[in-house]
C-alpha cells in the first residue's frame, strides 16, 4: 500500500449540500431557512440579540476595584542617591538630572547602601531608607503633598469642578 492508496472508509464523507439552486433539488426554494424572519434573509452577527445590548457590553470588561484616590509615587532608591553625587537632594534636583518626571511626588526606597552625608527632601520614606540615611550622617525631610487630606477623585463629573 501506498500513501496515494489511503481513502476515507465508505459512507465517512459526504458531499456537501448545494441548497439555493431551485425548486428541481432538495434544498431549493427557501433553502432551509424556514419562511420569513430574520435569519431567513441576509446575515446577522451571532452575537446580535434583536437590538437588545448585548451581552458582551452588559458584562464589565475589568474585574475588581480601581481606587480613585490612590496616591502614584515615582521611587528613587538609595544606590541611585550614591551615583548621582548630590549633596541636596529634592524633587527639583532629582527632576534636573532626569530621575523623576515632572510634578510627581517622590518616594525614597532602601535599596543599596548610602556612604555619605545626604539630605533628602522627598514626600515619603520607606523605613529603611530613612534609617539608612540617618546612619550615614545624613537628615530626612519630608515634603507636604499638594493635596490636604487625599488627592482629589479621579474619573468623576465631579473632578476639575
Amino acid at each position: 500500500m501506498k500513501v496515494h492508496d489511503l481513502r476515507p472508509a465508505p459512507g465517512a464523507t459526504r458531499e456537501r449540500k448545494r441548497v439555493g439552486r431551485g425548486i428541481g433539488g432538495k434544498g431549493g426554494k427557501t433553502a432551509g431557512r424556514g419562511t420569513k424572519g430574520q435569519k431567513a434573509r441576509g446575515s446577522i452577527p451571532v452575537s446580535f440579540e434583536g437590538g437588545q445590548l448585548p451581552m458582551s457590553m452588559r458584562v464589565p470588561k475589568l474585574k475588581g476595584f480601581r481606587n480613585p484616590f490612590r496616591v502614584e509615587y515615582q521611587v528613587v532608591n538609595l544606590d541611585t542617591l550614591q551615583e548621582s553625587d548630590l549633596d541636596e537632594v529634592s524633587p527639583e534636583t532629582l527632576l534636573s538630572k532626569g530621575l523623576v518626571s515632572k510634578g510627581s511626588l517622590v518616594k525614597v526606597l532602601g535599596r543599596g547602601e548610602l556612604s555619605r552625608k545626604v539630605t533628602v527632601k522627598a514626600h515619603a520614606f520607606s523605613k529603611s531608607a530613612e534609617a539608612a540615611i540617618t546612619a550615614a550622617g545624613g537628615t530626612v525631610e519630608v515634603l507636604d503633598k499638594p493635596f490636604g487630606v487625599r488627592p482629589a477623585f479621579h474619573g468623576s463629573a465631579h473632578t476639575n469642578r
